[in-house]
């Protein structure tokens, strides 16, 4: 069973509640039919349920009774959700007047839905900017403990089966933060370590990358590194991270040992820091191209619930994985 079937088969297992804010956009009404088809998570529409309907009739879909319907401007928990939005955000001097008109959208309704226990993830962006999206996230439902940074990971599935677990890494950020200091690159770390485990199924060896291994160049950005690997330990310690290392004593047994000799990492890595997020992007899309591996992602990381962000490009296809990835992150989550 490859990786994608597998995280597949976990959400199926353990069927969590998935809020789709876009809720009468194409790819997003087909992908949530075939999800609800197959039994991968149970769905959450926002959206006016007269508009959904015409849709469902017009695109032929045939599962879409199964989902919840929540209409923003109009359903029973609106005056409760607005409370509790104004509630949240008072500290920022939000009345309940600006409350009542956030929760008529459904980026914010979703948030609100997950954080009052009614729902456990959300994916959206097929018609949103990330800045849209996210926003709502970072006020309601807010960083994990101990984060304070949310990220974006990639599970890539290269050809190269000697490294990583039979070619799979694990690797961040490759999406939202471009240069972290050296605090929020030992939480990028944590985190990408959590979404390893959650999603890779594996147990995470973190290699903190710089063009640096163990003091062989001396440089402020080897610094930031170094510090970031102390401060990663420190976050977690039971997590296993080393660093600073080049990217081929990370992944390269026989240079690892030359390099970094005595390093249970170096050499046996499978979950990828980066020190920017310049690097982290232009390295995932090298290998892409010409390495011809397949990347699954980004996976936003570092939330108390997860809430994913869809390239606006994205197909029915995308969206689907996608609901089965954010299932499996509620369901980390919980266990956390």
């Amino acid at each position: 069973m490859d990786l994608m079937n597998e995280i597949i088969a976990r959400a199926k297992a353990d069927r969590q509640r998935i809020v789709l804010p876009e809720g009468t956009e194409e790819r997003t009404l087909k992908a949530a039919d075939r999800v609800l088809a197959d039994g991968v998570a149970d769905i959450i529409l926002l959206g006016n349920p007269e508009e959904i309907k015409k849709l469902v009739v017009e695109w032929e879909l045939k599962n879409l009774e199964k989902a919840t319907i929540i209409d923003p401007v109009n359903h029973p928990k609106k005056e409760q959700y607005a409370e509790l939005l104004c509630e949240l955000r008072k500290k920022k001097g939000m009345t309940i007047e600006e409350a009542q008109k956030l929760v008529l959208n459904p980026l914010y309704l979703g948030c609100l839905i997950i954080k009052s226990g009614d729902a456990d993830g959300q994916l959206a962006g097929a018609q949103n900017t990330t800045g849209n999206v996210l926003r709502p996230a970072l006020q309601i439902i807010k960083t994990s403990p101990g984060i304070s940074v949310v990220s974006g990971a990639m599970l890539l599935l290269t050809k190269a089966h000697q490294y990583g677990k039979d070619g799979l890494l694990v690797i961040a950020d490759v999406a939202v933060l471009p240069n972290p200091t050296a605090e929020e690159l030992a939480q990028i770390a944590v985190a990408t370590g959590h979404t390893a485990r959650v999603l890779a199924n594996v147990e995470p060896k973190v290699a903190m990358l710089s063009f640096s291994t163990k003091g062989s160049a001396k440089n402020e950005m080897v610094d930031k590194v170094v510090e970031a690997t102390r401060l990663a330990k420190e976050l977690d310690p039971t997590m296993q991270i080393d660093g600073e290392l080049q990217a081929d004593a990370a992944l390269v047994p026989s240079v690892g040992e030359s390099k970094a000799p005595g390093s249970s990492i170096a050499g046996h890595a499978n979950t990828l820091i980066f020190p920017s997020l310049e690097v982290g992007n232009i390295a995932y899309k090298l290998v892409q191209r010409l390495g011809g591996a397949e990347a699954i992602g980004p996976v936003l990381q570092g939330m108390a619930a997860p809430v994913n962000d869809l390239s606006r490009g994205c197909s029915a296809d995308d969206i689907y994985k996608m609901i089965a990835i954010t299932a499996n992150q509620a369901i980390g989550a919980k266990k956390q």
